[in-house]
């Protein structure tokens, strides 16, 4: 299967010439295959804001490439145009970018720039709002009149309505209470179980990786130091720490617990998991406590 979307020895350098050079990406190679569920690490300045804004064009790469099903995207000014609507950007806090008077307009916003007939506009914005579970009534409201977490879905919801083939969200989940997050990850696993779009979510909750995407990358000032599923990341706990990361508290859990010298297996990051793990202990005749 061929990548819908990758990176190539990509970099980026900021303020090129001043005392405030950054290289902020280096040398980055990124894929994504399409039904993928992505997850992307790291600490605060690691590189991955930058490298998410870079995958729909809204930043040009100082060097390397951005491919969409294989063609760089800066090639030519209809395939930059192209791939911000094929790849779908929503960035953190994204309810402070709403502006329009109604819901129903403001998630129409996207499918207008595409120049969709009135019917197919209808259809998607409907069909969005559907996704991240706003009502009818709500529609025809001034998003400023909504809940902080009902404005994330707005949000949310005006990115869908374009149907990316990938979507990606950065920190979709922050700053919302526990029934929030979970409301607004059922919306996006919803979307791409309807869709098969390739998601890519950049989250500082490694509960959330854990439970939710099916690789993760790791981001360290500016590169790619792990990248596999989420057992294969989270077996490298230590690693993840010295990076200035967490890991999931389970799996701080269970590493103590093989500190002790229990025979535990490396990797544990569901609770799901370690119920397995603790009865496969259990029937060893090993002591839990």
């Amino acid at each position: 299967m061929k990548p819908i979307l990758e990176t190539r020895d990509l970099c980026c350098v900021y303020s090129i010439g001043t005392p405030f050079e950054h290289k902020a990406l280096d040398m980055v190679n990124f894929t994504a295959f399409p039904g993928e569920y992505i997850g992307i690490i790291g600490h605060t300045g690691s590189g991955k804001s930058t490298l998410i804004q870079h995958l729909n064009g809204l930043l040009k790469p100082t060097s390397g490439q951005v491919l969409l099903d294989g063609k760089d995207i800066w090639s030519d000014k209809k395939l930059t145009r192209e791939a911000r609507f094929r790849v779908g950007l929503v960035f953190q806090y994204p309810e402070y970018q709403l502006f329009e008077e109604t819901v129903y307009k403001d998630i129409s916003f996207g499918p207008k720039n595409m120049k969709l007939e009135p019917d197919e506009i209808d259809r998607r914005v409907r069909e969005s709002a559907e996704f991240v579970g706003l009502t009818e009534e709500q529609l025809e409201k001034s998003p400023f009149e909504l809940s902080g977490g009902q404005k994330r879905r707005v949000a949310i919801a005006g990115v869908i309505a374009m149907e990316p083939e990938v979507l990606v969200l950065d920190e979709p989940t922050a700053g919302l209470d526990p029934i929030g997050r979970e409301d607004i990850l059922a919306n996006i696993r919803a979307y791409h179980a309807a869709k098969n779009a390739t998601i890519i979510i950049v989250s500082h909750s490694m509960e959330e990786m854990a439970q939710t995407v099916g690789r993760i990358v790791v981001i360290n000032d500016g590169v790619i130091p792990l990248n596999g599923t989420p057992h294969q990341v989270f077996s490298h706990g230590q690693e993840l720490i010295d990076m200035g990361l967490g890991i999931p508290q389970v799996t701080q859990v269970f590493q103590r617990l093989k500190e002790l010298g229990l025979p535990i297996h490396n990797g544990i990051y569901t609770l799901e998991e370690a119920k397995q793990e603790l009865l496969a202990l259990a029937g060893k005749g090993g002591k839990i406590c």
